[in-house]
């Protein structure tokens, strides 16, 4: 909590990250209890509550984007983290081969189908344990057969395999669901399915075939990228462009040059071209503008220390705007289990 006013220099390092021409200092955080005098810096609920934020800014089908405000970045990169290893999805992790005369080996087309998201809720599922065996708890139980033949009805000359041939290629959308237990009447209404169905698992030419059977089963991302549930996951700390001292003219004009589309515009102002910050939240941080001895001491670069811009692309499994909240439980999971060492290492401390 700020309880002092602190010097104009000595607030900047501690709340922004300063971007030079040939350096990038003041990155480590120095907010902790203490560091500042006349500032307490104790972590206090109320306030906190006070200063954190979440904002979307961005919501599609397969991404997000949005910003975390008011935390430490290793609390950032903790959901990060849990976003892209430890938040379950169900996987393909046991490929029975009864039949592949195809060109590609049983361990290749075997990694290929375990790479295929598959659409069903992991909350719904047990993990497999060491010594169990697979049910209809922990299970979903796909069937894959198919077989090329050639097309009796395609042209003598035709050379394009999609007329030629019958079931020339094999996608994901050829794996049917085989309901056990009770999962049609639990599951029927959105059955278990592969995101997309155009995923080409092989090709396949007349005589060669298929026939497989596909255990998906549930698990984490830091024990194989298949249960992974996002394509990316990344963050980036608020870019600040600070203009010292008034840009017009034709340097107005070179300054806007100096950044991506829609960073600074130039404005009349008295008559007169200006430079104008209208959207730092865009800028690459590419310091082109540094390079211009002239604008060396007229702007300063920063980004904001608590201020995070996430995006995160989904692999379909987990809706984009569940990613996060999925994240946020393994996280309070996580405290929960260390909450009894922490009140063990304190009450010792006091004792």
């Amino acid at each position: 909590m700020k309880d002092a006013q602190l010097p104009e220099n000595v607030e900047l390092l501690r709340t922004r990250v300063v971007i030079e021409k040939d350096r990038v200092f003041s990155v480590s955080g120095s907010d902790y209890p203490n560091q500042y005098p006349g500032i307490g810096n104790g972590f206090n609920l109320e306030e906190f509550k006070k200063t954190f934020k979440v904002k979307i800014q961005r919501l599609s089908k397969h991404s997000v984007e949005f910003d975390l405000i008011g935390i430490d970045a290793s609390i950032a990169n903790a959901f990060r983290r849990i976003m892209i290893a430890e938040v379950p999805t169900m996987a393909i992790e046991k490929v029975y081969v009864m039949n592949n005369t195809s060109i590609i080996q049983d361990e290749v087309v075997a990694h290929r189908l375990g790479l295929i998201p598959i659409k069903a809720d992991p909350l719904e599922f047990d993990y497999m344990t060491e010594d169990g065996g697979p049910t209809d708890l922990n299970t979903l139980v796909f069937k894959l057969k198919k077989k090329c033949e050639f097309n009796p009805e395609a042209a003598a000359d035709e050379t394009d395999p999609n007329k030629k041939y019958i079931n020339s290629f094999v996608y994901s959308g050829d794996l049917v669901w085989e309901p056990k237990g009770n999962q049609e009447e639990k599951f029927g209404d959105n059955p278990p399915r592969p995101v997309h169905d155009d995923i080409v698992i092989a090709k396949l030419r007349p005589g060669q075939e298929m026939e497989m059977e596909l255990h998906c089963q549930k698990g984490l991302g830091r024990e194989h990228a298949k249960w992974s549930p996002v394509a990316t996951a990344s963050y980036r700390i608020l870019p600040e462009i600070t203009i010292l001292e008034p840009i017009t003219g034709e340097d107005a004009e070179e300054f806007k040059k100096c950044f991506v589309d829609g960073v600074v515009e130039v404005v009349m102002e008295n008559g007169v071209k200006t430079a104008k910050v209208v959207n730092a939240r865009k800028d690459t941080v590419s310091r082109e503008v540094l390079r211009h001895d002239k604008f060396i001491d007229k702007v300063r670069l920063t980004r904001v220390r608590d201020h995070f811009i996430f995006n995160v692309e989904t692999s379909g499994i987990i809706p984009a705007e569940q990613i996060f909240l999925s994240a946020l439980d393994v996280f309070m999971d996580k405290i929960k289990d260390i909450q009894p060492l922490v009140d063990l290492v304190v009450s010792n401390e006091l004792n």
